[in-house]
Order: C-alpha cells, then structure tokens, then sequence
C-alpha cells in the first residue's frame, strides 16, 4: 500500500518544512508515502469562500483515481489517539487497497465534491491549528503509527 498526504499552499516556514523533511524521511523505512502540495489557487480576492472551495476541490479530485481510499483531516472528523491509528492503518493495509490518500484542505476547508467523494473524515483535535503545522503533526503520527506497529520504542504507552 501506498500513503498520500495531499495538501492545498506550501509552506514557508523553513523550520517546519526541515521537521517534515525528516517524519517524510523517516516513514520511508515503513510504507511507500509522497507528499503533494497543490499550489494555492490565484487571485482568490474575486472569488467566495464556495468558489474558492470548488475550484480547491476540483484539484484535489484530480490527484484522485476511484480506486483510492481518500480519507478528509477535518475538524468534526472521527477523533483518535495514536494507538487507536495505528490499528487504523493496519486494518487499511490489511484490506487490499492500494493507495490511502489523506487530505488537509485549503482555509475554508472542503468542497461538496469533495466530501461526497471521501470515504471518511479524521480529527487531528477540537483545537485548531494552521494548516502549515497539521502537515507535520499528521506526518509524525504516521510515523508513530508504524513504530507502534512494529513494537519499537518511540512511542510510550
């Protein structure tokens, strides 16, 4: 099985893109996994929250085939602890599919489209946080779902 990150506008924080550089490195060892940002849309000025929505999730659709499993990090999604993924990624990896692909959507979050094409929605927390940091803390749970897969001491229970 393949793992995709998907997310809408880069980052520029140099500190952030180094930290998601080594959980990107890192997950290398466990699960083929790529990390795409989808350019943040031009001239958005113009546009409405729903417009820029539509055209946001036009392009995430398109990074999408209907036979991946495209799983929404959104804020009323179900929440879960570390362990909890873990053994949501092993039942994923168990099933057969090929490509998992997660999404962080653009600042008004997603599309109709979009949802109705999702096979679920996960909540990293009720806090909110920018969406820059929600790249890196999803990458490191990945990271800690596999070595808690593997039994290896990163993370404490």
């Amino acid at each position: 099985m393949q793992i995709k990150l998907i997310a809408i506008g880069k980052t520029d924080n140099k500190s952030l893109i180094s930290l998601i550089e080594d959980y990107t490195k890192r997950l290398g060892f466990y699960i083929k996994f790529e990390f795409e940002i989808i350019p943040d849309i031009k001239k958005v000025k113009h546009l409405s929250e729903a417009q820029q929505k539509e055209k946001e999730g036009e392009l995430i659709l398109a990074k999408t085939q209907n036979s991946d499993v495209l799983v929404l990090l959104d804020e009323n999604g179900k929440q879960l602890n570390s362990v909890e993924f873990s053994n949501y990624l092993q039942k994923h990896m168990n099933s057969g599919i090929k490509t998992l692909i997660f999404v962080i959507g653009g600042p008004y979050g997603f599309s109709n489209a979009v949802y109705s094409r999702a096979n679920g929605k996960l909540g990293l927390s009720k806090m909110t946080f920018s969406h820059q940091m929600v790249r890196l803390f999803f990458i490191e749970q990945l990271y800690r779902g596999f070595t808690i897969l593997r039994n290896e001491p990163y993370h404490h229970r």
